[in-house]
């Protein structure tokens, strides 16, 4: 009992403790302003300021990637308040206590400054001038103007990272965990790069505040000394001189360093490798390198008045590390070789065979030929892409389901510009496109054709002309329909997922569509499913329902027709019948959203007693005369067309029996007519007859 509540308490002491330890940093350096601090204790605090730069340039180089540091700039950030702090202090110290001597402000201010001045004045303020200008105009402004085009492309760069990771999502090739990883990772990224474009300029402040404190503690100093001290103009010039370079040369170091890394981590690539490790392998990874280097030193430490010494004994040390990379690289294969098994082939023929050598056909599937690969290509920010998961999004909201993730894959058996769509392993449609063009489809009602490669909209048929992008304007105002290649292959794949949806519905999906259906009304698929039908049938009755155009998006409404007539009969066809009336309004919704009557074509009486002997009688359309078929089939194809230019649809209303007949002769040769039983009609909607269909 005593340990575990020992642990909770220890914990809370450490959060507590860490918790307060940087606002209690904060409001010392804060306090430092404010308050005169003695020497020993800038000592302290001048010592700890180039530990922490050191610490700081040496974590940039050895981290693994930048992001790995995401902390870096809020820690310059305070780096730079610290020094700017103890730039406070000290020139308090110096401007009150300078005429004291030398050791006024501290041992390391003085240290510093009698160690860079070495007796001559005017060498040191130079040392100290070209540090600063080294600082400020080179690291400095270099790092600033880095991490500016850093940040800038980095949020360019977003949208296009976010479209990869949807396109690799959609492929299935990463699962929702991995592609929120991925994106989290671009969001911080962006903030980082963002932030140190804002952290370079409290850098670039930082060498302006040392070089203008340089010269207030060298002229506020001499004045000082020699009005208020009474010292001569000589030695308050030499004592001021010294405080003044050793103070800023005790700010400017960090300074240089925290510059220095602010260089270094905008300049390195994201890779999971340190900064050590980047540049053996990429500066010496070529054998060539170090010995054409080694030759030309070797040239140089002959020629005559030469440091013949220095050149040649570099010379080798450049030849003995080429000699012992290369003696590296030679001894892996061998390693490898040793590993390698000796007879392979006894090995694959004692491997046993298993189901993961059997292959299994992708739902949906999209090969494309070489030239079109820029398109599906993530590195390239392929537009299609992102267009393919428009597609699926929109037919999972429309038909009810989810639509299966598309493999994506180039085949060098297709012709360059050919693509091909297949479904559970068999092509269903192809076509052809230009990467570099765009296709202007005729409505049909072109007065000006265009100039261009003629051709046909791969979806629809329709005629189409390819054109260059220059010309989209003129072809828009001609009257055409101009879209890109990514929109016509996302179209046609469109249209061939909505028409061929039933072959895309499982079992597996049928069972999560009722097990969400379950959390809300779990009493009605406990009495569907398995006590009133079987799982098949209702995948074969909301199959059927898809090849007919009809989404399943209201699984309330069809469980609970299927769970009232389910008792009486379990015949798909039947079942079918009382699902599509409980969707009347649905289906009349999606034929016609718009229209206050509904436009109807009918059978003439005589037709219909025909048909309706011919289906009691158990026939199907081979007991019809041929002539007959043709005749209804050609009426009924006018007709739909008619419709079709009015901007109406096409409508055909039959008795109940005689509609899945109808549905299945007409499917095809009528692709355009819908087909509906007198009794799926809501009793609110009204019908206008437009024609009758006789013998």
């Amino acid at each position: 009992m005593v340990d575990s509540t020992k642990k909770p308490n220890d914990s809370l002491k450490k959060m507590l403790l860490v918790g307060a330890g940087l606002p209690v940093i904060i409001v010392a350096m804060l306090a430092m302003i404010v308050l005169p601090l003695p020497p020993f204790i800038l000592d302290g605090l001048f010592t700890f300021n180039i530990a922490l730069s050191l610490i700081v340039i040496l974590a940039v180089v050895y981290v693994m990637r930048p992001l790995d540091l995401a902390v870096f700039p809020s820690v310059l950030l305070i780096a730079t308040l610290l020094r700017l702090a103890l730039n406070v202090a000290s020139t308090r110290v110096v401007l009150l206590d300078g005429h004291t001597g030398t050791g006024a402000a501290g041992k390391v201010i003085e240290a510093f400054g009698e160690f860079v001045v070495g007796g001559n004045y005017a060498v040191g303020i130079v040392v100290f001038a070209i540090l600063v200008i080294i600082n400020f105009v080179v690291v400095t402004k270099g790092a600033g103007r880095v991490s500016e085009v850093t940040a800038r492309f980095t949020l360019d760069a977003m949208p296009g990272k976010q479209m990869a990771i949807d396109a690799d999502l959609n492929a299935g090739v990463i699962d929702q965990e991995e592609a929120a990883a991925r994106r989290l990772e671009i969001r911080s990224e962006a903030d980082f790069y963002g932030s140190m474009d804002g952290a370079s300029k409290f850098v670039r402040g930082d060498a302006v505040a040392g070089l203008l404190i340089l010269f207030i503690n060298l002229i506020g100093g001499i004045l000082i000394g020699t009005m208020q001290h009474d010292m001569a103009f000589g030695d308050a010039a030499e004592t001021y001189a010294l405080l003044t370079i050793g103070d800023g040369l005790v700010a400017q170091i960090p300074s240089l360093l925290l510059a220095t890394s602010v260089a270094i981590i905008v300049t390195r690539m994201s890779r999971a490798e340190d900064m050590g490790s980047q540049m053996a392998s990429q500066l010496l990874g070529d054998r060539r390198v170090l010995r054409v280097v080694a030759g030309i030193l070797a040239l140089l430490g002959i020629v005559p008045g030469m440091p013949n010494v220095a050149f040649l004994l570099m010379a080798a040390a450049c030849a003995g590390v080429a000699y012992m990379i290369d003696k590296k690289k030679d001894a892996v294969p061998e390693a490898v070789e040793e590993e390698i098994d000796p007879d392979p082939v006894e090995t694959e023929a004692v491997r046993e065979l298993s189901w993961d050598d059997v292959g299994e056909a992708d739902a949906i599937g999209l090969d494309v030929g070489y030239r079109l690969i820029p398109l599906v290509d993530k590195n390239q920010d392929g537009e299609l892409m992102r267009r393919i998961k428009g597609v699926r999004k929109r037919l999972s909201e429309e038909l009810g389901f989810l639509i299966p993730s598309i493999r994506i894959r180039d085949d060098l058996d297709l012709t360059p510009n050919g693509y091909r769509i297949s479904l559970m392993g068999s092509q269903v449609a192809k076509g052809e496109v230009y990467i570099d063009r765009e296709l202007a489809i005729n409505p049909g009602h072109i007065n000006e054709p265009i100039e261009g490669i003629a051709g046909h909209d791969p979806a629809f048929g329709m005629d189409a002309i390819w054109i260059d992008p220059v010309q989209r304007d003129d072809a828009q105002a001609r009257g055409y329909t101009v879209v890109d290649v990514p929109t016509v292959i996302a179209t046609h794949l469109s249209k061939v997922l909505q028409e061929n949806a039933c072959e895309l519905l499982g079992h597996e999906d049928v069972q999560e569509l009722l097990d969400r259906l379950a959390r809300h009304a779990p009493k009605l698929v406990e009495e569907l499913t398995p006590k009133t039908l079987p799982l098949s049938v209702i995948v074969r009755i909301l199959q059927e329902l898809l090849r007919e155009q009809i989404p399943i998006s209201n699984v309330r409404a069809i469980c609970q027709a299927l769970a009232e007539h389910g008792r009486n009969s379990q015949d798909p066809d039947v079942l079918i019948r009382s699902v599509r009336i409980a969707l009347g309004r649905t289906i009349i919704q999606r034929i016609s959203p718009d229209a206050g009557e509904l436009p109807v074509i009918t059978l003439d009486p005589r037709l219909e007693q025909i048909l309706q002997e011919a289906v009691e009688g158990g026939t199907d359309s081979a007991g019809i005369e041929p002539a007959l078929a043709e005749s209804v089939q050609s009426q009924l194809s006018e007709t739909a067309q008619r419709q079709e230019i009015a901007g109406e649809p096409a409508i055909l209303l039959v008795a109940p029996n005689l509609r899945p007949w109808l549905a299945r002769f007409l499917r095809f040769s009528v692709p355009s007519l819908c087909v509906l039983a007198y009794n799926e009609v809501p009793d609110s909607k009204s019908v206008k007859l437009i024609a009758a269909v006789g013998t």
